[in-house]
């Protein structure tokens, strides 16, 4: 347990210390958010769907812990190139606590991510309910550790950062494009939402606006299920590749 502590402490002391990293990442959140957010705010009310604001915060919010999980991966690829990675390899310690450690780690900061997003929605005229505020701080932290694994499993299998920066471009932008972050999956042609209802952000999003907005597509028990299953799968595949890393 020490192992992993103090792994997961040095990932939140790396982004506590990075002023820089910590106001770069809400860049593209709070463009989305106000560009999307008022730009689309009217035409979406005119087609009868209420507040655009309401419906895109959560989504919103998945992303920018979407973004920070995925992208924890690089930390491991720059360790690699610099060293510490084999250092920490070589101690005498379980690698699957090496992994847990540098995973929660990511998934805290990924957290902490989401929770910055939320209180800037907030000030942007997002109007959540807070009745069940602790249960959406579940599911964020869920969505992290999905994705944070997912980055650390990727990561396990490259050693060039710019490669890894180029792969998880092209995969979390349909992840987060198709998850019904930023418009209603329901009614989309048959091949992407069969896409849509196996993306597990999908799930992560629904789950988020139900707590936030008390609006469902699937229900909170399927999308508990879908990401609970998920982050083991994730955590399993992550846990072995790792594994596999040669020091």
């Amino acid at each position: 347990m020490r192992t992993i502590y103090i792994l997961w402490l040095r990932q939140l002391k790396r982004y506590y210390r990075s002023k820089a990293r910590i106001i770069g990442s809400l860049g593209q959140p709070l463009l989305f958010l106000i560009a999307l957010g008022y730009g689309f705010g009217p035409i979406y009310q005119k087609a009868g769907g209420g507040d655009y604001i309401q419906f895109l915060a959560p989504g919103i919010i998945c992303m920018s812990i979407l973004f920070t999980s995925v992208f924890s991966g690089i930390e491991m690829i720059w360790d690699r190139q610099f060293g510490f990675l084999k250092e920490t390899l070589v101690a005498p310690v379980p690698r699957l606590h090496i992994m847990i450690g540098r995973t929660l780690g990511g998934a805290t900061v990924a957290t902490i991510q989401g929770l910055i997003v939320f209180i800037i929605s907030l000030v942007a005229g997002f109007s959540p309910q807070f009745l069940l505020l602790p249960v959406a701080l579940v599911i964020m932290a869920l969505i992290a550790v999905i994705f944070t694994a997912l980055g650390t499993a990727i990561a396990s299998l490259m050693e060039d950062m710019h490669g890894f920066q180029l792969i998880m471009n092209f995969l979390i932008m349909p992840l987060f494009f198709l998850s019904g972050a930023i418009f209603p999956i329901h009614g989309l042609p048959r091949a992407i939402e069969i896409f849509s209802r196996l993306n597990p952000l999908s799930y992560g999003v629904d789950a988020l606006r139900f707590t936030l907005i008390n609006t469902s597509q699937f229900g909170l028990p399927l999308d508990l299920t879908f990401m609970t299953l998920t982050a083991a799968l994730f955590l399993t595949i992550g846990s072995y590749l790792f594994s596999k890393i040669q020091a």
